[in-house]
């Protein structure tokens, strides 16, 4: 089966950087030579491989991140570069590292975990759940003609990443704190969109304060203006960024952004003209996953005047039966011999507890989808204390 460890940096270019590049990216590659500018974005991951008799069979990395769940902004582990040699394929060796993995991360702290997954049933065999995928709109600049007459408080800013990387830094730390499911990467891969240095950055202040932005590019003239995500924190805001590409109707053909799930574009404007996409698909275009790694991460949490006495199965990391209590606004958690019997009861796996913790599903839908047993006292207990809320995971890794 091969024996598990932890390479150090440099291991990584002849081990995990080549498996990850033959699975994920144009084949035979090309960028080989390239490897170790990479190394530095990659110092402060954790990546475990298979290997015997010196051959790597599989690979592995979480990378240390934080996510806030419902206003928390706790430890996460992003799990990525899971790949295996094609020749050792389907033999557990993915299944060996992610456990691994994952308990070593949970042992340093981490409450959650993510990731994008190559297929995701998968990794709902070890709890994961979905979450949305942002949604790409394309639209005419010139449909945003009636913001070139309006007259907005604030004003723009405009620079290459590379110089304006602090504000943006900033203001995804903003983000972070204010926007449930939303993660960031640490420091030392982060500075990458800094380094590459092959975005403009745009930017909108009210009274000073920064209250939007987003990085884009333009492909040619007559062409697309490519936007990342679209980050801002109110709807004046949201215009002075798009009046800047409205700016753009004699240069592109049409603007394409990403949004947040919750957001509705066809609602910006009278007259926009807006196409929609999420698109899902295997190989390589799937939505994130995540779950919860320990109970710690909802003690405290926002909750619902809801009570709730909740068995978890079925999983390494999270086990027995809680008692879940929100009647004072904090979520509360006590297990054991002081878990109530007078209170409605459900069965949950690990998947089923992460997706209403998440706010991804409701607790129907929950059993309905063969992650837990709810019964309808039991789910109107877990609809208060879990209000749905649509998390925006950003991050792309």
């Amino acid at each position: 089966m091969g024996t598990v460890r932890r390479i150090s940096s440099e291991e990584r270019l002849t081990t995990s950087f080549v498996l990850s590049a033959y699975a994920f990216e144009p084949s035979p590659s090309r960028r080989v030579d390239e490897f170790p500018r990479y190394l530095p974005y990659h110092e402060g991951n954790r990546t475990l491989i298979v290997e015997a008799e010196g051959e790597t069979l599989a690979a592995a990395t979480s990378i240390p991140m934080r996510q806030n769940l419902r206003g928390a902004v706790l430890p996460m582990a992003g799990v990525a570069g899971v790949a295996t040699h094609p020749l050792a394929r389907r033999q557990g060796h993915v299944r060996t590292l992610l456990h691994q993995l994952l308990d070593e991360v949970r042992e340093e702290g981490h409450a959650l975990t993510a990731l994008y997954p190559f297929r995701p049933s998968f990794y709902a065999r070890f709890g994961y759940v979905g979450l949305p995928k942002p949604r790409t709109v394309t639209f005419s600049p010139a449909d945003l003609a009636p913001l070139l007459r309006a007259d907005l408080p604030g004003e723009v800013g405009w620079e290459r990443i590379g110089t304006g990387y602090p504000a943006r830094r900033e203001f995804t730390e903003r983000c972070l704190r204010e926007r449930h499911g939303f993660a960031v990467f640490p420091d030392y891969r982060d500075v990458r969109l800094r380094d590459d240095d092959d975005r403009w950055l745009l930017t909108a202040r009210v009274d000073g304060a920064l209250t939007g932005a987003v990085t884009y590019r333009i492909d040619d003239h007559g062409g697309e203006l490519v936007a990342d995500d679209l980050l801002f924190t109110d709807p004046y805001a949201r215009s002075l960024l798009l009046q800047f590409f409205a700016r753009h109707v004699d240069q592109v053909e049409r603007v394409s952004v990403r949004l947040a799930a919750d957001e509705l574009p066809e609602l910006w404007l009278t007259d926009l003209a807006v196409h929609v996409q999420a698109m899902t698909a295997r190989p390589g275009s799937s939505a994130p996953m995540g779950r919860l790694l320990t109970l710690d991460a909802l003690a405290g949490l926002p909750a619902g005047p809801g009570r709730v006495r909740v068995e978890l199965t079925d999983d390494r990391w999270l086990a027995g039966t809680h008692l879940l209590d929100g009647t004072t606004g904090s979520l509360e958690l006590r297990g054991g011999t002081a878990t109530a019997t007078s209170v409605p009861a459900a069965t949950l796996t690990a998947a089923g507890l992460s997706a209403l913790a998440y706010g991804v599903l409701d607790p129907i839908e929950v059993q309905l989808r063969g992650l837990g047993q709810v019964p309808a006292d039991a789910a109107a207990e877990l609809r208060r204390i879990f209000p749905r809320q649509v998390p925006y995971l950003f991050a792309d890794f």
